[in-house]
């Protein structure tokens, strides 16, 4: 009995790793392949130690909202991916997150001045061990950007070799 409860409170529990549809951190290209057919992988244009291909997912659904997703990979494993999604979907998208990634870690707005124009951002992240995940959506703008990794995969793409 007791063995029965803790499969079911298990089962319950948000997801321990971060996903897009099922294709986690970690992944192969052939299971980013299997969960989008129709993706587009190629090389990565410029070399970097963080990852030497890309898989671009579009049209693609998640959370609900039609979105765009690219995923990063190093030596066959997904090592990032990014979501593009309409502002519109802010609030559901929001919502499936919090219920499959679990509580954020930090949840907020800030107000950035630059040359005398103000921009209110919107960010959600959540924190387990080394990956991360950050949806941010700056206001008055349509698209909202979720940015997962893994590591220093944030720091290290765009550091060119």
């Amino acid at each position: 009995m007791e063995r029965i409860a803790l499969i079911l409170a298990l089962a319950a529990a948000p997801a321990w790793g971060f996903d897009a549809n099922g294709v986690a951190l970690g992944a192969s290209e052939a299971e980013v392949r299997d969960v989008f057919p129709a993706a587009h992988c190629k090389a990565m244009e410029w070399k970097t130690d963080a990852a030497d291909r890309r898989c671009d997912a579009a049209p693609a659904q998640f959370g609900g909202a039609d979105a765009r997703i690219t995923f990063f990979l190093k030596r066959d494993a997904v090592q990032a991916f990014d979501v593009r999604f309409h502002e519109k979907d802010l609030r559901s998208v929001v919502e499936r997150l919090r219920q499959h990634y679990g509580r954020p870690d930090a949840e907020g707005r800030e107000t950035f001045q630059r040359r005398g124009d103000a921009r209110e951002v919107y960010k959600v992240r959540w924190e387990k061990g080394q990956d991360r995940a950050v949806l941010s959506s700056i206001a008055g703008r349509r698209r909202v950007d979720l940015n997962v990794w893994r590591g220093h995969f944030d720091s290290e793409v765009y550091r060119i070799k």
